[in-house]
């Protein structure tokens, strides 16, 4: 079994893929643990603002595995991997964390940089795993929190329902 956290996000249909994206996590993983919703500016492109959140799973799946199993949710709901590599998305689901691994494996480079680099992931982490720390750090994710430049990225909280659990 392996704890891996990922970060969902969306800014077209926010609400529709959101939650598409976690009834197919559900299904696929399992009991999921979520954050709390956030609306955050868009990065790296001019565009709609995001919804983003963070979700925990422990799921007996390869890394390989879950990376199908992402891309296959993303495709279902949507995504265009035509465009650029920053710019807008029905559904954007990350590997953040995947158990301790640190390092390049399966082709991406864990744990992701995003998690220290945008509110949007960092806040959602300090809600599920605040205590523990980021892989191949001593840092807990609260720690890497307080030191963040927390104006630099503002974020809204949003009131969310997915299977009748209000998210807020």
């Amino acid at each position: 079994m392996a704890t891996i956290y990922l970060g969902l996000g969306s800014n077209i249909e926010r609400e529709r893929h959101i939650r598409a994206g976690l009834t197919a996590l559900s299904c696929a993983l399992g009991e999921l643990r979520l954050s709390r919703v956030y609306q955050s500016e868009a990065v790296g492109f001019c565009g709609d603002a995001f919804f983003n959140m963070v979700v925990c799973a422990c799921a007996d799946i390869s890394l390989a595995d879950l990376i199908r199993l992402i891309k296959r949710i993303e495709d279902e709901n949507g995504r265009d991997r035509s465009g650029p590599k920053f710019g807008p998305r029905t559904l954007d689901i990350d590997v953040l964390t995947y158990g301790e691994l640190v390092g390049e494996h399966e082709g991406i480079i864990l744990p992701r940089d995003e998690i220290t680099q945008n509110a949007y992931v960092l806040l959602p982490m300090t809600e599920l795993a605040g205590k523990a720390c980021l892989p191949g750090t001593k840092d807990t994710f609260n720690d890497l929190w307080s030191r963040y430049e927390q104006s630099r990225q503002p974020l809204e909280r949003v009131s969310f329902t997915w299977q009748d659990r209000k998210i807020s």
